[in-house]
């Protein structure tokens, strides 16, 4: 009798059980410290700079003709590497999720490449095949191509750190929505088109906007890789955060800081955006699991 009633309070005393209040508040301490040093300290700084000689001189440094041209070649490069992004990511995911084949797991090793290979490693191969000694590079001069140190080689190399967002951000959601539905449109008559948006997309559009609004952000602010094969030519090559190096080993402080601005700008778009993506999400997924 005492055992089975002793049992109950036992459940109960665990179920109440929880850290001192000492370790909660030293631990969201510590981790408001952390946002503040790494975060918040960080972007006050980068205002304070840009902001250092006034309003006139942070406009007149992001209406340079080199920032102008940085800028311009930013939104070029993310305008050409998202939507093949993109489609690439959707096509692996689906055939991933969908289909079993010979090489798959080649397949999700390669998308997974960027994550472990740096950028900078990523942009010495292109030299090494497209530059002047490369392989190609012989051939390429024949055909008055140029790669490397122009706009097609930043792009190239803007691509290869950025097609993993789409794909990554799917993979996981179409393995675990399963493929019922899609094979029900099929059997009632639905081309694959349709099957496609009538049923896939709508299922997948949060993480497929996440994962677009990832390889944007990264496509905008890509350092390494681009700095290799770009040749930091003034007004060609130099995206936006190669003129924010150039500047500031010029000496150029608030033009250096008035372009980190924008930069900046940028990540916490991406970060607000990112988390009411996330909520849409989860809110969806809510939903369905109600009906």
């Amino acid at each position: 009798m005492n055992t089975v009633s002793a049992t109950p309070y036992i459940a109960s005393k665990k179920l109440t059980l929880s850290d001192p209040d000492w370790v909660r508040y030293a631990l969201t301490g510590l981790a408001l410290v952390i946002i503040v040093l790494f975060l918040v300290l960080p972007l006050t700084t980068v205002l304070i700079e840009a902001f250092a000689k006034g309003w006139t001189a942070y406009s007149a440094s992001l209406t340079h003709p080199d920032a102008l041209a940085a800028m311009r070649l930013t939104l070029l490069v993310a305008l050409v590497t998202v939507p093949l992004t993109t489609v690439f990511g959707v096509s692996a995911a689906w055939a991933i999720a969908r289909f079993e084949f010979r090489g798959k797991s080649l397949l999700i090793t390669l998308i997974d490449l960027p994550f472990s290979v740096s950028p900078v490693i990523a942009g010495l191969i292109y030299v090494l095949i497209f530059g002047a000694q490369g392989w190609l590079g012989p051939w390429l001069a024949e055909q008055d191509i140029k790669i490397i140190f122009a706009v097609p080689g930043i792009i190239l190399a803007t691509l290869f750190v950025t097609f993993p967002f789409v794909a990554r951000e799917l993979i996981p959601l179409m393995q675990e929505i399963g493929h019922e539905e899609e094979e029900a449109a099929l059997s009632l008559g639905a081309s694959g088109w349709q099957t496609f948006f009538k049923i896939t997309l709508p299922n997948i559009k949060w993480a497929l906007l996440t994962g677009v609004l990832l390889c944007n952000a990264r496509a905008m602010g890509e350092f390494g890789a681009v700095s290799v094969v770009s040749g930091h030519i003034r007004g060609l090559t130099n995206t936006l955060p190669l003129h924010v190096e150039v500047s500031y080993n010029e000496y150029d402080f608030v033009g250096a800081f008035a372009s980190a601005s924008i930069l900046a700008a940028l990540a916490i778009v991406t970060l607000v955006f990112k988390t009411v993506l996330e909520w849409k999400q989860n809110q969806d997924k809510k939903l369905k699991d109600k009906g």
